[in-house]
């Protein structure tokens, strides 16, 4: 399974994912002219290289009329804004152009619908822009049909998204996993008074979300559209899996840090067969091993996925035996009733472990001696095979042959 992992060490904002998954691609320039092909107006996309920390990176920047407008160029009084006008890790206000001007869902639609890009493309941006509105509503107490969109309506901030949903689509991952979200710390100035950072309408999107404040850094780090698109695309959040890494890209932002300010986008092979196994154990010393075998059976009928023992040395130099249970989550409270029932135990042990499984297939082959099943066990670099016991055990009783001189003949 292909997954995308996205780390948010540094918060988020749209150019800064977009940049990252420019990053995935060995043909960068040929993906920055196919997003210069999607119509949007005014705006010229450029990928610039940047080093953060040692780590180099790239940033895509945004032209509008040939021109990229920094923080220094913004006025005072539209600096370090909330959601109408953020300053983002990237150093910039993320409504750079067309000061005083909004739009209404209606005109980004347009906009939208304009756009040289499929359908699906197209479908993705609306939906990041529903997900952003509906926040809007909410934070300003109205109804979407009347809200307008300020600083997420410029061009610059139509172009992050279109070219983040236009990069996803092109990479085309199973799953996207995208870590807690450090969202700053502090406090912004706001057209409307100073607000705690998050922002409302980022704090609305992030519902659901795993984020954290984090003092390394003072001021907002993940944006209103970082926060949508991962909302849109992310299908659960957590600690990077498992996985056989195959490309690193790194979105950078414009600020320097004490840390790296970007975003890292993680594309490799996961194994599906990975899950979450409970080992239920306790120490016996009083059991017969006829009683502990049957108690082994009856945990197995109650849904354990392995039980074993190991000889161990108890207190007083007396001999016993370790118990060890593994199972499912949703088996857990049985098998714990069943290890009471049918033990002298006084107390049970749990412990949380990942397990991370081969693939299993059977397959019917045809012998000499009739048709016999074969196991096959397959992922993470390795194969094998083995003939089915209990079907070689019943060739051995009819033909008085051993097992292991049929496996030896029948492995050929």
């Amino acid at each position: 399974m292909k997954v995308l992992y996205l780390e948010c060490k540094m918060g988020i904002a749209g150019d800064m994912l977009a940049s990252s998954l420019l990053g995935l691609f060995d043909d960068k320039e040929k993906l920055v002219d196919e997003l210069n092909a999607i119509n949007i107006p005014k705006v010229r996309f450029r990928l610039d290289e940047a080093m953060k920390c040692g780590i180099k990176g790239g940033h895509l920047t945004v032209l509008i009329d040939g021109e990229e407008e920094t923080s220094e160029d913004v006025p005072d009084h539209h600096k370090d804004h909330d959601h109408h006008d953020h300053q983002d890790s990237n150093g910039d206000v993320e409504h750079h152009h067309e000061h005083g001007h909004s739009r209404t869902p209606r005109q980004i639609e347009e906009i939208i619908e304009g756009l040289n890009l499929s359908k699906e493309v197209r479908s993705d941006i609306r939906e990041v822009y529903e997900i952003l509105a509906e926040a809007e509503s909410e934070v300003h107490g109205t109804s979407i049909s009347e809200i307008h969109f300020h600083e997420v309506g410029n061009l610059d901030a139509i172009a992050d998204i279109a070219a983040a949903c236009f990069l996803m689509h092109e990479l085309d991952p199973d799953k996207v996993i995208v870590s807690p979200i450090n969202v700053g710390s502090g406090q912004v100035k706001t057209a409307h008074g100073i607000l705690p950072v998050p922002a409302p309408a980022t704090a609305l999107l992030l519902k659901g979300i795993p984020s954290y404040s984090s003092d390394i850094v003072t001021g907002e780090l993940c944006t209103p559209t970082g926060a949508a698109l991962v909302k849109y695309f992310a299908f659960e959040f957590g600690s990077q899996p498992v996985m056989a890494m195959e490309k690193i890209g790194y979105g950078m932002g414009k600020k320097d840090f004490e840390q790296a300010n970007c975003v890292r986008a993680l594309l490799g092979e996961v194994n599906e067969d990975i899950d979450r196994i409970v080992e239920l154990s306790c120490n016996i010393d009083d059991m017969t091993p006829e009683e502990l075998a049957f108690a082994k059976e009856m945990l197995f009928d109650a849904g354990a996925v392995d039980v074993y023992t190991i000889s161990i040395d108890m207190k007083k130099n007396r001999s016993g035996f370790l118990l060890t249970c593994m199972c499912k989550e949703d088996k857990k409270e049985a098998l714990i009733r069943c290890i009471f029932r049918h033990t002298t135990t006084l107390g049970v042990r749990e412990s949380m472990s990942n397990r991370y499984i081969l693939s299993r297939e059977v397959e019917k082959i045809d012998t000499p001696y009739g048709e016999m099943q074969v196991k096959r066990a397959f992922g993470y670099g390795t194969k094998r095979e083995k003939l089915e016991y209990e079907d070689l055990a019943g060739i051995a009783r009819r033909t008085g042959r051993s097992i292991m001189s049929l496996r030896k003949e029948l492995e050929k």
